[in-house]
This record gives C-alpha cells, structure tokens and sequence, in this order.
C-alpha cells in the first residue's frame, strides 16, 4: 500500500492550449496596432505632402499674377495698342503687330513696339518672381486663311522668324536696339513658332499678326529652372537669313 505510486493528476486540455491562444491573440492585437499606426503616418504624409503641392501651386499663381499684372502696368505706359493678357499669358501688339497680305515683315510701327515692349520682358524675367517661373517667350506668328494650310504654315514661321531677326539682327534698328545682354537674354529665352491660320481673328487683317506668348515652369519643372542653359558662342555678328528689305 505504501509502495504504491500515485497517479499523476491528469492536466485540463484547455488549460495546455491557453497559452498558445494567448500568445497568437497578443500577436495579431500588436500586428493590427502596428497596421494602424504606419496607416495613420502615410495618412499624414500624404496629406502634408498635398498640403504643400496646394500652397505651392497657390504661390506659383500669385507670383505669376503679380509678374504679369507689372508687365500690364508698364507696357500701358509705353503704348496703348499693347495689351498684355493675363489670363492667356499673351502679348499683342494691335495694328502695329499686322502684317500686310502675303508679308512677313512688319512695320516700322510694329518694330518700334517689339523694342520697346521685349526689354520689360526680360526685366520680367529677372525679376524674383521671374527666376523661379519663367520658361520662355514663343513668338507666334498668324496668318488669315487664303492660301494653303502649308504656304500659311511657311509664311506664319516667316513672321516669326521675321520677328526674331529684327530684334537680333543690328541691321534693324540703329537707335532704340537691345543692347549685347538684352540680346543674348532673347537668345536663352524666346522660341520662334509658326501657328499657320490657327486662332483667326474677327478679320483677315486682324488675323496677320504676331503675338508673344509667355510660358511658365510648372511645380515639377520648376527643378529645370537651374539647370544651365546652352551658350552660344557667337563670333560674327547676326545676320538674318531672310530678306529685310521691303
């Protein structure tokens, strides 16, 4: 009787499978606690980073705006007939900025008021506002609708081009004339474009015409802005290829 063991007492299952479920619940409450918590910090990331794209494009607007609005400012000053459009982003230049039919050059008048406005848009450029948005001035040159599309195309890209030698070429204007910097500015900073007959105006007069239409960096291209622009490595003064004389 003494020399009998007693049996050990038999363990409760549920008691040997408490622990195990203790520890898989405490491990999927500490894995959802983390799920919620890099949840909630790419929440805020990506809500800051709105934040920052919505206030960035809200300064980019108002700088432009206020860029523009003292190019209005100064181009009334100079002359009437140009009107800088704020909304568009263009400058026209009236009846001094017409073409005669099938003429790529323009008149005195019209050369006159190209001197007198691209130097405010260089000052523009330069401005602080400028240097952060600026990207570039493209002369477009229209036409009406006589002719094919690829003679008007042909003849907006002359009066483009046109517009660009008369303010690069010194043959054009001896007094008045941008100076050596004001003239590689125009070199870096406006595009010739022919548009051919697109945008036609209320008549076939008003449809020859030139316009400068301004571009500006976008938040994403705004990087592209310091990045160092082609020189050119001019030796000879420059010569239009085109025919100057009337």
């Amino acid at each position: 009787m003494f020399g009998m063991r007693a049996a050990p007492a038999q363990r409760n299952k549920e008691e040997g499978e408490k622990p195990f479920w203790i520890s898989y619940a405490d491990l999927m409450t500490a894995l959802m606690i983390l799920f919620l918590v890099v949840m909630v910090a790419s929440l805020i990331t990506v809500t800051q980073r709105i934040a920052m794209e919505t206030q960035g494009e809200k300064d980019r607007t108002r700088d432009i705006a206020k860029l523009c609005q003292q190019l209005v400012v100064k181009a009334k000053g100079l002359n009437q007939s140009i009107v800088v459009d704020c909304k568009d982003n263009r400058i026209n230049f009236g009846e001094a900025g017409r073409f005669g039919h099938n003429d790529y050059r323009l008149a005195d008048q019209g050369k006159l008021a190209l001197q007198a406005v691209v130097p405010l848009v260089l000052d523009a450029a330069a401005s602080e506002e400028g240097k952060k948005w600026f990207k570039q001035v493209v002369i477009e040159g229209f036409t009406d609708t006589d002719g094919s599309y690829l003679y008007n195309l042909h003849l907006s890209l002359e009066r483009s081009e046109w517009v660009m030698c008369s303010l690069l070429d010194s043959r054009f204007a001896k007094e008045g004339a941008l100076s050596d910097a004001q003239r590689e500015d125009v070199r870096q900073l406006f595009l010739a474009g022919g548009v051919s007959f697109n945008n036609a105006k209320e008549s076939k007069e008003a449809s020859r015409r030139v316009e400068l239409r301004m571009q500006f960096y976008g938040l994403k291209e705004r990087s592209e802005a310091n990045k160092s622009l082609p020189e050119f490595h001019i030796t000879k003064p420059e010569v239009c290829q085109l025919n100057i004389t009337p």
